[in-house]
């Protein structure tokens, strides 16, 4: 595995490998790798000859310095993982190569509406982190697929929209959400869990399917199913931060029109921050909630 720390060595092994008429996959990451991102990895071996992966700890992104400071930075492991799924590059530039020249004078790129509702509403600034780092990641790498995982739904959905706009010639891939055995959704955070808090966990993933059961019985009274949903959280010992009941396409209220709904959660667990989402098919009967209880966030405490 070729690892580079500068971008115009990596720029050359990559012109090197379209001149050789290889096609390009790249996983952008934050590191501390688990299996959730090396199913990212195999996902882009599918669809590309070379796969480049990156780890990068954004400060864009984070609104919070102690969040950036304890975020887990783990190399070693990670390329020792990256070598055993024959990853051909793997890229680690650090904050002073991405941003040479400070955050606040970096450029930066911007999807409105969708990244301003939601997550976005409640962390202003990440989307933009993100966007503006994935664009940077793509013009250096110059991928044909890029892979991400599902689990970080609104995320996927921006970047899904970015490049869109922008007309960037990447077919973007979302890869379902990868889960322990117990449901729990794979995540650098579940490190942050003690052993007990660890085993309450799977309590968000079970509490997010009965949110799906509910709404696939007909159940149209989202707002009280959003207050039961925390409820249930809450008996178990977490800290409900968001959940929000929306049209899967558009991220908007529910409507007549709406084919799919997305459930997407997240709550405070001692040190972590757990998120999560799962898809619904819609009936008629369940289409018809209101505006008002489609825009219902509970949890804010």
């Amino acid at each position: 595995m070729h690892t580079f720390t500068d971008i115009s060595s990596l720029r050359e092994q990559i012109k090197q490998y379209k001149r050789e008429g290889r096609t390009i996959g790249f996983v952008p990451t934050m590191g501390n790798l688990h299996d959730g991102h090396l199913t990212l990895v195999r996902e882009a071996r599918k669809h590309a000859d070379i796969v480049v992966v990156s780890i990068f700890v954004n400060p864009m992104q984070f609104d919070r310095s102690e969040d950036l400071e304890s975020y887990p930075r783990t190399l070693e492991e990670d390329s020792q993982k990256l070598v055993s799924e024959a990853v051909e590059v793997l890229f680690t530039p650090t904050p002073e190569l991405m941003y040479p020249q400070g955050l606040e004078t970096q450029t930066s790129v911007e999807v409105p509406g969708i990244s301003h509702i939601l997550e976005g509403a409640s962390r202003p600034g990440h989307f933009k982190g993100v966007a503006t780092v994935v664009t940077k990641l793509f013009n250096i790498v110059q991928p044909d697929v890029a892979c991400f995982g599902e689990k970080d739904f609104q995320q996927l959905a921006v970047i899904k929209q970015m490049t869109k706009d922008l007309a960037l010639d990447i077919d973007i891939i979302g890869v379902p959400t990868v889960r322990e055995m117990d449901g729990l959704a794979m995540s650098s955070r579940n490190n942050l869990l003690t052993i007990d808090e660890r085993q309450r966990a799977p309590v968000l993933a079970r509490t997010m399917r009965w949110v799906s059961s509910s709404i696939r019985s007909g159940r149209d009274d989202y707002a009280s199913i959003v207050e039961d949903a925390s409820d249930q959280l809450r008996a178990a010992g977490l800290q409900p931060d968001e959940i929000y009941i929306r049209d899967a396409q558009t991220l908007q209220a529910i409507t007549s029109d709406s084919e799919q709904a997305v459930i997407l959660v997240s709550a405070f667990l001692g040190q972590a921050r757990l998120i999560d989402n799962l898809i619904v098919e819609l009936t008629s009967e369940s289409k018809e909630g209101s505006d008002e209880a489609s825009e219902t966030a509970e949890g804010h405490e």
